[in-house]
C-alpha cells in the first residue's frame, strides 16, 4: 500500500481521483465531471465521488466513480452496492478506484457486471507476476494505477491517460 495516498484524506483522494479522470479526458466530447453529486435514481437519489459526463456516437454518456480510501481490499459487497446505483440511477458505467487492493470476490464480480477496478500506486510500485520469464513492470509516472479486468491486471499510465479514456468509453453492455 502506498503511504503518500494514504496520508490522503478521504475527500482528498477523490479530488485526486477526479484530477486523474479530468486529465485522462482529452478527446472526449463535452467532458464535464463533479465532486459529490447526487444523483436521482428510481429508487432514490444517491451522491457520488466523483461523476463524469460525455458524449460519443451521438449519446450521451454517464460514468459513475467511486473512491476507497482504505487500508484493507474492497470487498464483493462494494461492487455490488455500486452496479445497484449504476442500474437505479441508468449510468452506462462505473469505476471503483481504491488504495489498496481488491479481494478476488470483488474481482469476479466486477468483471461479470463490466466495472472498471482501479488500484492507485506511486512510482515505486512494482507489479510482479508468478512467471520467471516475464520481467517485473515498473512504471515511470509519479501515480500510476492497476486496471483490473477478469484475470489479468495491467498497468494504467496516467501520464498519458489512454487506458483511462479506454476505461471510460467502454460501455457496461460490451461483452
Amino acid at each position: 500500500m502506498n503511504a503518500a495516498l494514504l496520508s490522503l484524506t478521504p475527500r482528498q483522494f477523490e479530488v485526486e481521483v477526479r484530477r486523474i479522470l479530468d486529465a485522462a479526458s482529452t478527446g472526449l466530447n463535452n467532458y464535464e465531471s463533479q465532486h459529490l453529486e447526487a444523483v436521482q435514481g428510481s429508487d432514490g437519489a444517491y451522491v457520488f465521488d466523483v461523476t463524469a459526463r460525455f458524449s460519443a456516437l451521438g449519446a450521451a454518456f454517464l460514468v459513475l466513480i467511486e473512491c476507497k480510501h482504505q487500508a484493507r481490499d474492497v470487498e464483493r459487497s462494494d461492487v455490488q452496492i455500486l452496479y445497484d446505483k449504476m442500474r437505479s440511477v441508468g449510468a452506462q458505467k462505473a469505476m471503483l478506484f481504491s488504495i489498496s487492493g481488491f479481494q478476488s470476490g470483488a474481482i469476479e464480480y466486477a468483471t461479470q457486471h463490466h466495472i472498471a477496478l482501479i488500484q492507485l500506486q506511486d512510482e515505486s510500485t512494482c507489479w510482479i507476476r508468478k512467471s520467471l520469464s516475464v520481467q517485473p513492470i515498473l512504471p515511470s509516472g509519479k501515480v500510476v494505477g492497476w486496471l483490473y479486468s477478469g484475470l489479468s491486471v495491467s498497468l494504467v499510465s496516467f501520464d498519458e491517460g489512454r487506458s483511462m479514456r479506454e476505461a471510460l468509453m467502454t460501455s457496461t453492455t460490451d461483452n
